[in-house]
Protein backbone atom coordinates (compact mmCIF):
# COMPACT_ATOMS: atom_id res chain seq x y z
CA UNK A 1 0.00 0.00 0.00
CA UNK A 2 1.70 3.21 -1.00
CA UNK A 3 1.39 6.53 1.33
CA UNK A 4 0.25 9.87 0.22
CA UNK A 5 1.23 12.94 2.08
CA UNK A 6 -1.74 15.55 2.09
CA UNK A 7 -0.62 18.58 3.34
CA UNK A 8 -3.44 20.77 4.59
CA UNK A 9 -6.08 19.21 6.72
CA UNK A 10 -8.47 22.01 6.32
CA UNK A 11 -11.80 22.10 3.92
CA UNK A 12 -9.86 21.15 0.91
CA UNK A 13 -7.62 18.53 2.00
CA UNK A 14 -10.49 16.34 3.38
CA UNK A 15 -11.66 16.55 -0.39
CA UNK A 16 -8.56 15.32 -1.19
CA UNK A 17 -8.37 12.93 0.76
CA UNK A 18 -11.56 11.72 0.05
CA UNK A 19 -10.80 11.80 -4.11
CA UNK A 20 -7.20 9.40 -3.11
CA UNK A 21 -9.51 7.13 -1.25
CA UNK A 22 -12.18 6.85 -4.21
CA UNK A 23 -9.42 7.10 -7.42
CA UNK A 24 -7.33 3.96 -5.07
CA UNK A 25 -10.67 2.23 -3.68
CA UNK A 26 -9.30 2.72 -0.03
CA UNK A 27 -5.81 1.03 -1.11
CA UNK A 28 -3.75 4.28 -0.53
CA UNK A 29 -2.26 4.84 3.61
CA UNK A 30 -2.97 8.68 3.97
CA UNK A 31 -1.18 11.12 6.50
CA UNK A 32 -2.01 14.76 6.75
CA UNK A 33 0.77 16.68 7.55
CA UNK A 34 0.91 20.26 8.91
CA UNK A 35 3.87 22.79 9.53
CA UNK A 36 2.36 24.38 13.05
CA UNK A 37 1.29 22.32 16.42
CA UNK A 38 -1.48 24.17 16.77
CA UNK A 39 -3.16 22.34 13.72
CA UNK A 40 -2.08 19.24 15.41
CA UNK A 41 -5.37 17.13 16.98
CA UNK A 42 -6.78 13.67 16.72
CA UNK A 43 -7.15 11.98 13.46
CA UNK A 44 -9.33 13.29 11.00
CA UNK A 45 -11.86 10.96 9.28
CA UNK A 46 -9.22 8.67 10.67
CA UNK A 47 -6.05 9.68 9.18
CA UNK A 48 -3.37 11.03 11.36
CA UNK A 49 -2.34 14.37 11.62
CA UNK A 50 1.72 14.97 11.78
CA UNK A 51 4.11 17.79 11.81
CA UNK A 52 5.91 17.57 8.23
CA UNK A 53 9.37 18.45 10.09
CA UNK A 54 8.86 15.83 12.42
CA UNK A 55 8.09 13.05 9.68
CA UNK A 56 10.32 10.35 8.15
CA UNK A 57 9.10 9.96 4.81
CA UNK A 58 8.78 6.69 3.69
CA UNK A 59 10.80 5.54 0.45
CA UNK A 60 8.38 5.55 -2.73
CA UNK A 61 5.11 7.79 -1.21
CA UNK A 62 3.47 10.77 -3.08
CA UNK A 63 2.47 14.33 -1.89
CA UNK A 64 -0.12 16.53 -3.03
CA UNK A 65 -0.42 19.92 -0.97
CA UNK A 66 -4.08 20.14 -0.20
CA UNK A 67 -3.83 24.03 0.02
CA UNK A 68 -6.48 25.72 -2.20
CA UNK A 69 -4.16 29.55 -1.77
CA UNK A 70 -1.76 28.96 -5.01
CA UNK A 71 0.88 31.01 -3.31
CA UNK A 72 0.40 28.97 0.07
CA UNK A 73 0.70 25.70 -2.43
CA UNK A 74 3.73 26.94 -3.55
CA UNK A 75 5.79 27.51 -0.17
CA UNK A 76 4.23 24.28 1.07
CA UNK A 77 5.26 21.85 -2.00
CA UNK A 78 8.98 23.35 -1.45
CA UNK A 79 8.80 22.08 2.03
CA UNK A 80 8.90 17.98 0.81
CA UNK A 81 12.22 16.18 -0.74
CA UNK A 82 13.23 15.86 -3.80
CA UNK A 83 12.91 12.77 -3.34
CA UNK A 84 8.99 12.34 -2.87
CA UNK A 85 7.61 12.50 -6.21
CA UNK A 86 4.28 14.68 -6.31
CA UNK A 87 0.84 12.42 -6.97
CA UNK A 88 -1.44 13.44 -9.95
CA UNK A 89 -5.48 12.60 -8.58
CA UNK A 90 -7.94 12.42 -11.23
CA UNK A 91 -11.14 11.49 -10.71
CA UNK A 92 -12.29 8.63 -12.76
CA UNK A 93 -15.44 10.55 -14.06
CA UNK A 94 -12.84 13.38 -15.77
CA UNK A 95 -13.18 13.27 -19.24
CA UNK A 96 -10.31 14.56 -21.53
CA UNK A 97 -8.75 14.51 -24.58
CA UNK A 98 -6.00 12.15 -25.48
CA UNK A 99 -3.71 15.12 -26.36
CA UNK A 100 -4.27 17.18 -22.58
CA UNK A 101 -1.01 17.09 -21.10
CA UNK A 102 -1.20 17.05 -17.20
CA UNK A 103 1.83 17.67 -15.06
CA UNK A 104 3.01 16.18 -11.77
CA UNK A 105 0.81 17.36 -8.88
CA UNK A 106 -2.12 18.34 -10.61
CA UNK A 107 -5.55 17.48 -9.23
CA UNK A 108 -8.68 17.23 -11.27
CA UNK A 109 -12.01 16.52 -9.79
CA UNK A 110 -15.35 15.18 -10.48
CA UNK A 111 -17.26 16.26 -13.11
CA UNK A 112 -14.21 18.21 -15.31
CA UNK A 113 -14.12 18.09 -18.81
CA UNK A 114 -10.87 19.48 -20.70
CA UNK A 115 -11.13 19.27 -24.47
CA UNK A 116 -8.42 19.30 -27.23
CA UNK A 117 -5.11 20.50 -26.58
CA UNK A 118 -5.12 21.77 -23.11
CA UNK A 119 -2.09 21.71 -20.87
CA UNK A 120 -1.88 21.88 -17.24
CA UNK A 121 1.25 22.89 -14.92
CA UNK A 122 2.22 21.28 -11.81
CA UNK A 123 0.46 21.31 -8.75
CA UNK A 124 -2.56 22.71 -10.42
CA UNK A 125 -6.22 22.08 -8.70
CA UNK A 126 -9.23 22.03 -10.82
CA UNK A 127 -12.34 21.52 -8.58
CA UNK A 128 -15.52 19.72 -9.35
CA UNK A 129 -17.72 20.12 -12.32
CA UNK A 130 -15.18 22.52 -14.34
CA UNK A 131 -15.02 22.45 -18.29
CA UNK A 132 -11.96 23.43 -20.08
CA UNK A 133 -12.21 23.76 -23.60
CA UNK A 134 -9.47 24.01 -26.39
CA UNK A 135 -5.82 25.65 -26.47
CA UNK A 136 -6.02 26.14 -22.91
CA UNK A 137 -3.18 26.47 -20.92
CA UNK A 138 -2.86 26.75 -16.76
CA UNK A 139 0.31 27.21 -15.70
CA UNK A 140 1.58 25.92 -12.02
CA UNK A 141 -0.16 26.15 -8.81
CA UNK A 142 -3.59 27.35 -10.18
CA UNK A 143 -6.71 26.73 -8.24
CA UNK A 144 -10.18 26.42 -10.38
CA UNK A 145 -12.71 26.48 -7.85
CA UNK A 146 -15.74 24.33 -7.99
CA UNK A 147 -17.88 25.15 -11.79
CA UNK A 148 -15.62 26.93 -13.43
CA UNK A 149 -15.58 27.51 -17.45
CA UNK A 150 -12.92 28.70 -19.37
CA UNK A 151 -13.31 28.96 -23.18
CA UNK A 152 -10.68 28.33 -26.12
CA UNK A 153 -8.04 30.20 -26.53
CA UNK A 154 -6.59 31.18 -22.99
CA UNK A 155 -3.65 30.97 -21.20
CA UNK A 156 -3.97 31.13 -16.84
CA UNK A 157 -0.35 31.69 -15.85
CA UNK A 158 1.04 30.57 -12.91
CA UNK A 159 -0.36 30.99 -9.48
CA UNK A 160 -3.98 32.20 -10.59
CA UNK A 161 -6.74 31.52 -8.64
CA UNK A 162 -10.25 31.76 -10.49
CA UNK A 163 -13.07 31.75 -7.95
CA UNK A 164 -16.55 30.00 -7.89
CA UNK A 165 -18.53 29.70 -10.93
CA UNK A 166 -16.28 32.20 -12.43
CA UNK A 167 -16.80 31.91 -16.57
CA UNK A 168 -13.78 32.80 -18.75
CA UNK A 169 -13.83 34.43 -21.76
CA UNK A 170 -12.50 33.16 -25.38
CA UNK A 171 -9.17 34.59 -26.63
CA UNK A 172 -8.13 33.65 -30.32
CA UNK A 173 -6.14 32.20 -32.35
CA UNK A 174 -2.71 33.66 -31.76
CA UNK A 175 -3.72 35.84 -29.44
CA UNK A 176 -5.16 34.22 -26.59
CA UNK A 177 -6.52 36.01 -23.50
CA UNK A 178 -4.38 35.95 -20.66
CA UNK A 179 -4.84 36.05 -16.99
CA UNK A 180 -1.60 37.01 -15.33
CA UNK A 181 0.61 36.13 -12.50
CA UNK A 182 -0.89 35.85 -9.32
CA UNK A 183 -4.93 37.48 -10.63
CA UNK A 184 -7.45 36.26 -8.54
CA UNK A 185 -10.73 36.24 -10.43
Amino acid sequence: MKRLYLFGAGGHGRELAWLAEDVTDGDVDLVFLVDESRYLGAALNGIPIKLIQEEKFQPDSEFLVAIGDPTLRRKAASMFPDSLRAATLVHPSVLRSSRTHVADGVVLCAGTILTDNVSIGQHTHVNVACTISHDVVLGKFVTLSPGVHIAGNVNVEDEVFIGIGATIISGSLGRPLIIGKGSVV
